[in-house]
């Protein structure tokens, strides 16, 4: 999966000198947080969010109501966008992974898609999350149980091959570390076509593997 695959292509974009106000009202008309800022040939220069666009009350403080009207008009997307060292980018052949990690350590909500230094297109949490939901089978019917299985090669195989020996079928599966088990995994599998009880009974005699909860979803 790679961030080329999942990004919003032609993403809506605006110029520097645009004004501020524009800029909102653009973000506002396209239901959108992000916009990528660009010069001749749609070269990245920064980007527009919402938190940008906020002026600080300590700009404001010594002006009278005309005045603070006459600065914000005054105010164009150059004046406020993130740029820099503080523009945080990632090229569309990179892993979604990698884009996800990117977005974590650097605390922002979106990622430019840039190919020598051209906006292709934007991958933002919402993107994210909808691909994290597709992964765990978000919908799809089925029977969702996680397991509890020890860090060890082979306990996965276990799991799939008690449900293929009972002809049922895996629409989606994952795992990450347990958050409470150090040296255990919470395994996250949809299963099609198993009745729930009869599902939970086959898996639970699995030595060493524990199911945390199971529900059925459509």
């Amino acid at each position: 999966m790679l961030v080329k695959d999942y990004m919003t292509r032609h993403p809506v974009m605006i110029s520097p000198e645009t004004p501020a106000s524009e800029a909102q009202k653009l973000m506002i008309e396209n239901r959108v947080r992000h916009l990528p800022v660009v010069g001749d040939g749609k070269r990245v220069l920064g980007l527009i969010t919402r938190g940008s666009l906020r002026v600080p009350p300590t700009d404001l403080g010594s002006l009278n109501v005309w005045e603070i009207s006459r600065f914000l008009s005054n105010l164009q997307v150059k004046d406020m966008m993130v740029k820099g060292k503080d523009l945080i980018t990632v090229l569309p052949d990179e892993t979604l992974e990698f884009a996800a990690q990117k977005m974590i350590n650097n605390k922002v909500g979106c990622l430019p898609v840039v190919e020598d230094k051209i906006v292709i297109g934007i991958i933002t949490e919402v993107d994210m999350l909808a691909e994290l939901s597709d992964l765990l089978g978000g919908n799809v019917s089925g029977v969702r149980v996680t397991i509890r299985v020890p860090d060890k090669v082979g306990e996965y195989a276990k799991i799939t091959k008690t449900i293929a020996d009972n002809g049922w079928g895996i629409a989606t599966s994952g795992g990450v570390p347990s958050p409470k088990r150090p040296g255990f995994y919470d395994v996250v599998t949809k299963v099609r076509d198993a009745p729930k009880d009869e599902l939970v009974s086959v898996l639970e005699k699995i030595e060493g593997h524990v199911i945390i909860d199971a529900r059925e979803v459509t």
